[in-house]
């Protein structure tokens, strides 16, 4: 039990978030290179890409983008670090909502030059409902940026949470020189060999006189003086405050130069929590209890075409996994082996005997999982809550160009809507000779365009649909097919056999149920 608890209690899990551009998988690949994962940031330790290590789409690479949530475990001080590198963008935001889910505290990244964005307040609500510990890290120092203060300012007044310098800038764009630590009372200045190695640093005392020099003059060193003067008159450090989600800690840096990363991933790894408890159905559940538990967040089909292959990811929010034991899912009622789990640097993949509470892996899927689905030892029957769901916004009827890739059609149409990025509707009566693709962000259905051609060698059909609500038939006077509809509204019917109705606008709905007496339409999910 001795070991069990310990190996939980350094377990560190979270994710990334911020808008796009603000340099957040610069980041991830610069703890990856501090934590000795990789050599060079841009290359996985003894193979060389040109990419961001965490990018492992090949779209993603050429467009220079997170499309995926990526998934990163490695050692560092003690540590056992898993990072989920979230999408940026606002039409993968219903991925980085679910994965968010399986962190237990998160990394908001904010551009020092343009501050809070529209998708970090999106994704900084989906953390502040959770109440887990959100740290800043303020980037692009070595850019010209707004005032350190105005930017706390502006977190606070924008995110409604408080905020604490840990650090602070000395400097920004070519005058960038390093940071000071307030806990040490000394200052960090950086150099470089190149942006893919670790910056060397020096440590000096605030006061000591040679600090003056090293700044470049008198005026300088008397600035920051009078800034770091002005810090001590703000709020205390409050930890409890900072573990409820209320204070975030604010650091300055620069991921690009790697300037102020290593002070913020040494001091971010002492704050941040060890994996929390989790709530299910039937209450709590205890992450050092001894009993396996994890639920599935994400499903990735093809990561590696070698393979062919459907990846579940699953948090493990209690106890000790080993390889080749019993587990029973709870959604299918039947006990399983997972019997080649596995661990991920992007999309490279290692095979694992054990992991412990706060761990990411992935199970092969044989079709069997969902997003949300729970697994645990035999005995318990519980669900863990939470995952959430999205109603899809976006609309487009697809068909394959060559009839012969009917085949390839179904396959890759069925295999990427169970991942959860896209909705898949068949037109009732019509046969699989065309679907009705559901999108929350319309740069999905370019993603999914690309995945068919390349992964299922399908070239694809698409028109736009005028539809942008879905709701789910919950009774109905008669069968659904004999329903009176208007023409801003559709009959679609999804993979599990529920009747559904797409439709723009709120007007269809009331003469939907006008006209169809009886009829009572439900959320989609």
């Amino acid at each position: 039990m001795a070991d069990l608890r310990e190996e939980i209690s350094r377990r560190r899990t979270f994710a990334i978030i911020s808008h796009p551009d603000a340099g957040k998988t610069t980041l991830t690949e610069k703890f990856l290179l501090y934590g000795g994962a990789i050599a060079q940031a841009g290359e996985v330790k003894g193979k060389r890409a040109r990419a961001a290590t965490s990018d492992w789409m090949e779209i993603e690479r050429q467009r220079g983008i997170s499309v995926t949530s990526s998934v990163m475990q490695f050692q560092h001080s003690g540590f056992c670090i898993n990072i989920l590198d979230t999408p940026g963008h606002q039409d993968f935001s219903e991925d980085t909502y679910r994965t968010l889910m399986a962190a237990d505290s998160a990394v908001m990244v904010i551009d020092g030059a343009k501050g809070v964005e529209p998708q970090t307040r999106k994704l900084f609500k989906v953390c502040a409902m959770r109440h887990i510990p959100i740290f800043t890290f303020i980037n692009k120092m070595d850019r010209e940026t707004r005032d350190p203060l105005e930017l706390c300012e502006e977190v606070e007044r924008e995110l409604g949470i408080d905020t604490y310098a840990v650090n602070w800038p000395i400097g920004c764009g070519k005058a960038f020189q390093g940071v000071y630590d307030r806990a040490e009372g000394s200052i960090l200045f950086f150099s470089s060999e190149g942006h893919g190695r670790k910056a060397a640093s020096t440590r000096i005392d605030l006061e000591d006189p040679a600090a003056a020099e090293l700044l470049g003059g008198q005026t300088r060193w008397q600035t920051l003086r009078d800034e770091v003067e002005l810090l001590g008159a703000g709020r205390e450090f409050d930890m409890e405050a900072v573990r409820a989600g209320t204070l975030s800690p604010v650091f300055f840096g620069s991921a690009l130069t790697n300037f102020g990363v290593e002070p913020f991933l040494e001091s971010f790894l002492r704050m941040t929590t060890p994996p929390l408890n989790r709530m299910t159905d039937s209450g709590e559940i205890d992450a050092f209890s001894p009993d396996f538990s994890a639920f599935v967040f994400k499903i990735q089909a093809n990561m590696n075409k070698a393979h062919r292959d459907r990846i579940a990811f699953m948090r493990v929010c209690s106890g000790k996994f080993q390889r080749d034991s019993e587990v029973f899912h709870m959604q299918s009622g039947k006990k399983l082996r997972l019997s080649q789990p596995q661990q991920m640097l992007a999309a490279e993949r290692e095979i694992i005997d054990e992991a412990y509470a706060g761990d990411i892996i992935g199970v092969f899927d044989p079709g069997m999982f969902s997003i949300g689905d729970t697994v645990t030892v035999p005995g318990k029957k519980f669900q863990f809550m939470g995952i959430p769901t999205f109603e899809p916004e976006h609309f487009m009827r697809v068909s394959p160009k060559d009839t012969m890739k009917r085949k390839q059609f179904i396959k890759g149409t069925e295999q990427i809507a169970q991942e959860g990025a896209i909705q898949i509707f068949k037109i009732p009566f019509a046969g699989m000779e065309e679907v009705i693709v559901g999108v929350v962000g319309t740069l999905q259905f370019d993603v999914f365009e690309y995945r068919m051609r390349g992964e299922y060698g399908v070239e694809l059909r698409m028109s736009g649909l005028p539809y942008d609500h879905l709701r789910r038939i919950a009774a109905s006077p008669a069968e659904p097919k004999d329903l009176t509809l208007c023409a801003d509204a559709a009959l679609l019917e999804d993979f599990r056999g529920n009747s559904l109705i797409a439709y723009s606008g709120e007007w269809p709905v009331g003469y939907l149920l006008k006209h169809n007496p009886g009829l009572e339409l439900a959320e989609w999910m």
